[in-house]
């Protein structure tokens, strides 16, 4: 794993949830607008978080197992996002 596809990695997996919180918003307009948004804005928190640390990441000495421990965090991270975000796709539709 090198620092390009890293980033690239960073880059789609918080992308795509933030995709799939605007797809939300789109379809259902008025629905736990605030939560969705709030989720969001924590996947762009991440993003930069997560980026800041490659960066610094890079010049270390062995930057491929910083690297590996990088994107396990992106991975849980980004699926307790997606947790929130199913409970509240539940809660905007009354299920």
């Amino acid at each position: 794993m090198n620092l390009r596809d890293i980033k690239k990695d960073i880059q789609y997996v918080i992308g795509a949830f933030i995709d799939d919180c605007t797809l939300f918003l789109n379809m259902n307009p008025g629905k736990n607008a605030d939560e969705i948004t709030g989720l969001i804005d924590k996947a762009v928190d991440l993003y930069n978080d997560l980026r800041d640390k490659v960066v610094k990441s890079a010049g270390a000495e062995n930057p491929k197992l910083c690297f590996t421990s990088i994107r396990k965090e992106l991975l849980e991270k980004t699926d307790a996002l997606y947790d929130e975000l199913s409970e509240s796709v539940k809660k905007g539709l009354g299920k």
